[in-house]
């Protein structure tokens, strides 16, 4: 409904010369949840994203860890109440034999990176250190399945490893020897990556037929292990027909998400720099940012003919910005993060909040020093991004009732191109409070917002807003905390109708108290 309202309305708006954002919020109406899922987050062997980000190893006396998993990392996630984490890929998933990480480390097979690199690396960090950090974070591990270069033994075998009881197989024997007696139940498992690119560039009928075989043996006849398994959607808006294909002929018992990725980039040939960008090139990625809600949209439209009930998932396992590698990072697809990321973040979670019916699961790409991450790492120093802050900030959306909003949006405007200017999202929590959270991506202007309120009379209100003087600007290890978030006020309620005057290029969430 807010994607209607916006495409619609939004250029007739702008005709009439007015300022004004219009928003009917209805809290009388609050009934879906919001999955803390859709906060998940993706940790891929690319980069410094694992060795040196996450990982550096348990006889690492410089850095404080916890089973070779730095402790500050660990706190910040902690922090951030990260519900999921996918690994090992992405595109490394593609090449991953997950039998060669297990077992002494000393005695486990070094690889080449064949998607990212072709870096040697000697398999220290695999399935127990993964799934052990899981449990130290709190959060659901979501495994990604090697259909490209694995087979279906491997797969069924590592479901085997990680969820059957101690003792039923010499895989569980083998578990035990290695230092864990007890399963880690994982429920979450993806099964290939991308099949319509690295991940074995195959045709949609090759990929149901090969889907089904693995969805089938994973979990024998009838689901009985209560997996979740997530087929592989589209990458991009001219693959609809891949989503059509998997709802019409994967068999309902067989999947229970469909996934798709959408990255923020400008032009896949000439990304841009992370940190040294142009108005244009913002408002270029801004307007990528913005086809995630068309995109949604239509594939939720496509899912609902054949799964009406929404019992299938809409799972976006991959979304975030994508510039040109730092020149200065080491490691690939390392980049700066800036408000430009928080733009991004809080536009995205919020179509996410509002698809809340559909989209159930979504993971950032991704958690250290790869793409839009959230914590950066240099040596023994750590610093939290925009995009964490913006997290942090929506995380009191995680499992409240997202109360639905129509949405009139001022223009933002550059070169005779119009996008929304602004996104908003709103929830109930547990405890009666209301959270609205809103995102102005205009750089240049101050966007006044006007929320008629249905169904909830508040008697408290407080802000917390995140922004800085340039959409460029970001958290260094020189300055770590330069961009974090602080008090906002410039709020007024009267007579249920709240107005907000947000800076240019923030991101500001409000709590509602009756």
């Amino acid at each position: 409904m807010q994607k209607f309202i916006l495409v619609i309305v939004c250029g007739f708006w702008s005709m009439l010369s007015l300022a004004q954002n219009k928003v009917v919020l209805h809290a009388d109406d609050a009934k879906t949840q919001i999955s803390k899922h859709i906060y998940g987050h993706f940790a891929e062997h690319l980069g410094r994203c694992i060795y040196d980000g996450i990982y550096v190893g348990e006889n690492n006396v410089i850095i404080p860890q916890t089973g070779g998993v730095r402790n500050d990392v660990i706190k910040a996630l902690k922090d951030l109440q990260i519900p999921n984490l996918r690994w090992p890929g992405g595109c490394f998933a593609d090449t991953y034999h997950w039998k060669e990480g297990i077992g002494p480390k000393n005695e486990r097979r070094h690889i080449e990176n064949l998607s990212w690199g072709n870096i040697r690396e000697d398999n220290s960090f695999g399935t127990h250190e993964f799934l052990n950090m899981c449990e130290l974070l709190g959060a659901e591990p979501y495994l990604a399945v090697n259909m490209n270069s694995g087979t279906v033994q491997e797969a069924v075998e590592w479901v085997q490893y990680t969820n059957h009881a101690n003792g039923t197989s010499y895989l569980t024997d083998m578990r035990a020897k290695y230092g864990r007696d007890k399963p880690w139940n994982v429920k979450y498992w993806g099964i290939g990556n991308e099949s319509w690119d690295c991940g074995g560039d195959m045709s949609t009928d090759h990929y149901i037929s090969l889907y089904r075989q693995y969805a089938t043996a994973m979990t024998s006849y009838g689901n009985t292990e209560k997996l979740f398994r997530i087929a592989v959607g589209p990458g991009h808006s001219g693959q609809y027909n891949w989503t059509e294909d998997i709802m019409k002929n994967v068999p309902a018992r067989r999947f229970e998400g469909i996934s798709i990725h959408h990255y923020s980039v400008i032009d896949w040939s000439n990304k841009g720099s992370s940190s040294a960008f142009t108005d244009e090139q913002y408002f270029k990625t801004m307007q990528q940012a913005w086809l995630i809600e068309g995109f949604v949209s239509k594939n939720s439209e496509i899912m609902d003919k054949y799964d009406p009930e929404k019992r299938v998932a809409l799972i976006v396992d991959e979304w975030g910005g994508w510039y040109d590698t730092d020149p200065e990072g080491k490691g690939q697809l390392y980049q700066q993060n800036t408000i430009r990321d928080a733009m991004i973040a809080g536009l995205t979670l919020n179509v996410f909040n509002n698809h809340a019916d559909r989209v159930r699961m979504a993971n950032l790409a991704q958690t250290v020093n790869v793409l839009q991450s959230v914590i950066l790492t240099k040596e023994d120093k750590m610093i939290l991004t925009p995009t964490y802050h913006v997290m942090e900030m929506y995380k009191v959306h995680q499992d409240a009732l997202m109360a639905p909003v129509e949405v009139i949006s001022s223009d933002f405007v550059l070169d005779g191109k119009r996008i929304p200017a602004v996104s908003i999202s709103a929830s109930i929590d547990g405890a009666g409070k209301m959270h609205i959270s809103l995102t102005n991506i205009d750089n240049t202007k101050i966007q006044q917002v006007e929320i008629d309120i249905n169904g909830y009379q508040a008697k408290t209100i407080s802000g917390r807003i995140l922004t800085a003087a340039r959409v460029q600007e970001g958290n260094t290890f020189e300055s770590p905390t330069k961009v974090t978030p602080k008090s906002f006020k410039d709020y007024s309620l009267s007579n249920n109708k709240l107005t907000v005057n947000m800076p240019p290029h923030s991101v500001v969430v409000l709590e509602l108290i009756k």
